[in-house]
């Protein structure tokens, strides 16, 4: 059972999270008591326990999984079969996660008790925003949030995102009253699915509300950013809507229209005037700041592979709090930030006892590594030694596994975390990298393998036409909105002809950059085709040697000559330099990836 409190109770819930971190072990050995009684006669935990709930059994039989060990439970009650493979519970939808396998999104099991221990976890992030900034109830949050494209599996069952799956829930379009939870984008424009028509409402909305406003954000830097990018190309037109008080003939979807026109009741040609003089300067930095002056805050997710977006928020935000507040996944939500103002590479989370039953493997970070994400190492299997939540390390490093309410049961995440402190007696961890993961703009997660096939399959392209492609590597350019893949290049004639030589044909090259974007996953192909939150792949051809002053430089650093490997994803600022001095051309996929809705 959850815990209840008031969130208009700043006081109440703040006691809540003392009790909740205080007594960490007692939930947590709650809350796994409860997850084996409910689930120990599914076909899943049955098949290790006979049907026993023993806590000290579980850990002894039930093994440690990966998304592939699950996926066939998961398949058959997508295709029909009862939820009490895994679940006593009724499975009510699918969420669909970011992270791939096998080139569609994974589906995670949920359930109608889960809707309410998300409202929960939401709710605890109040007493504590409300801790650190005062007056949040006295104005409004322009949040931008948006739905994704939701597919019915064969068993009827939806499957789509998690945050899609919360705002068309009753738990949140019937929220009860809350100052904090006051936004100025009403329920119909962030339910829209046409996200173009979504993006202009929600920005026209809060505009309209300049002077309430006193944070902004999205779940993701990524998306704020695009929130940005858009304004700055749709400014003019937004300012002519308030002008007039009439709304562009453009937007279609009807309780947009409705919703967005009963809020433009006469023309306000000043407040039209304020924003247009802010846009119309040449600098757009602190543009967030000049346009809703009131903002205390931007509130959006920067630690892992959304921290490469935290100097463009800083730019456009000009001394503006950068605030994350939680630590979620598809699977379950895990954490909150305890000091939500400290700065993006100061942040940590607080596990929550009540969410799921937490453990965590051991990893091993070696010591000359200098905290370089792309040098840790996880146990072989024969060490795989789990420690519950209570028992980890300040400064060790672990791998998260997680049983949860609704099915999943000591399933490895696939986050490196570090023990970065405590409060009272529940662990604080830093968010370090997602396994595996070598580029990410925004949902899309491409590891080592995936970007591999990938750049094969356009190497048969150049192949072809007398080139191989003998290095490569790649990182994420976020210089601009939206960002994009770049991959780096080096070239050599089947011939032997000297590179001064080689003629480049734009149209191989332009081939070869939308052959690598139609072999990544669907949801690259879906955030690049349909969301526009990914830019245009990029490919830049090195003259040859290229790849040898990177590894000079780096066995100037220290690297080992005898072990070195040249790096699939550049991560330091120092070898993207190298690398980009030595640029002769450079080709963009002109093509957009196709993409479907996943099918079952």
């Amino acid at each position: 059972m959850l815990p209840m409190f008031d969130p208009n109770d700043n006081e109440a819930g703040m006691k809540l999270l003392e009790d909740l971190t205080t007594n960490a072990h007692h939930f947590q050995q709650q809350a796994l008591k409860e997850i084996l009684s409910n689930n120990a006669a599914t076909e899943y935990l049955s098949s290790f326990l006979n049907g026993h709930s023993d806590m000290k059994l579980f850990k002894e039989r039930v093994p440690i999984v990966k998304y592939e060990d699950i996926k066939p439970f998961i398949n058959r009650i997508a295709n029909g079969e009862s939820s009490n493979i895994i679940s006593a519970q009724p499975i009510t939808e699918l969420l669909t996660s970011s992270g791939t396998s096998g080139g569609q999104p994974k589906m995670m099991p949920s359930t109608h008790e889960e809707l309410e221990r998300k409202t929960f976890f939401y709710n605890l992030l109040v007493p504590i925003m409300n801790k650190y900034v005062g007056g949040l109830d006295q104005g409004k949050a322009m949040y931008l949030l948006f739905v994704k494209p939701e597919v019915s599996t064969p068993s009827g069952l939806r499957a789509r995102p998690v945050l899609t799956s919360y705002y068309k829930s009753d738990n949140f379009r019937k929220r009860p009253f809350n100052r904090y939870n006051v936004y100025t984008s009403p329920d119909e424009t962030i339910l829209c699915d046409d996200t173009k028509q979504s993006m202009y409402c929600q920005l026209l909305c809060g505009l309209l509300e300049r002077d309430h406003v006193l944070r902004v954000g999205a779940v993701f830097a990524s998306a704020f950013l695009r929130a940005i990018k858009f304004l700055e190309d749709h400014w003019e037109e937004l300012c002519c809507n308030i002008r007039s008080a009439q709304l562009s003939q453009w937007i279609s979807d009807p309780t947009c229209r409705n919703t967005v026109s009963s809020l433009m009741l006469k023309p306000n040609p000043e407040l039209a005037d304020l924003i247009e003089t802010q846009c119309r300067e040449r600098s757009w930095e602190g543009i967030i700041k000049r346009v809703w002056p009131k903002t205390k805050f931007i509130e959006v997710i920067v630690t892992g592979s959304m921290a490469q977006y935290i100097s463009t928020l800083e730019f456009y935000g000009r001394g503006l709090p950068l605030v994350s507040t939680m630590y979620a996944s598809s699977e379950c939500f895990f954490g909150i930030n305890f000091k939500p103002l400290s700065k993006p590479c100061d942040v940590s989370y607080t596990l929550i006892p009540t969410m799921a039953y937490f453990e965590f493997l051991p990893v091993v970070a070696p010591a000359d590594n200098n905290d370089r994400k792309d040098s840790i190492t996880g146990c072989s299997n024969k060490e795989q030694v789990v420690v519950d939540l209570v028992d980890v390390k300040l400064g060790h490093y672990y791998e998260l596994v997680v049983t949860t309410f609704t099915g999943l049961y000591r399933y490895r995440v696939g986050d490196i975390l570090r023990v970065s402190g405590f409060h009272n007696k529940a662990p604080q961890f830093r968010f370090v990298q997602r396994r595996n993961v070598v580029l990410s703009i925004d949902a899309d997660k491409t590891n080592e393998e995936d970007l591999l096939q990938a750049v094969g399959k356009a190497k048969e392209v150049v192949e072809a036409v007398g080139f191989l492609v003998t290095e490569y590597s790649s990182y994420a350019d976020t210089s601009s909105i939206p960002g994009h893949y770049v991959l780096f290049w080096e070239l050599k004639s089947k011939s032997g002809g000297a590179y001064s030589e080689l003629e480049l044909n734009q149209d191989v090259m332009e081939e070869c950059c939308w052959r690598v974007e139609e072999s990544l996953d669907s949801v690259y192909r879906r955030c690049r085709a349909k969301d526009k939150s990914i830019g245009a792949l990029e490919i830049r051809v090195v003259k040859e040697g290229s790849f040898d002053a990177l590894m000079d430089f780096c066995v100037s650093q220290g690297s080992s000559l005898n072990q070195y490997k040249t790096p699939r994803c550049i991560k330091y600022e120092a070898g993207i330099i190298i690398l980009e001095s030595r640029v002769v051309a450079r080709f963009f996929s002109q093509k957009l990836p196709s993409w479907e809705p996943p099918c079952f």
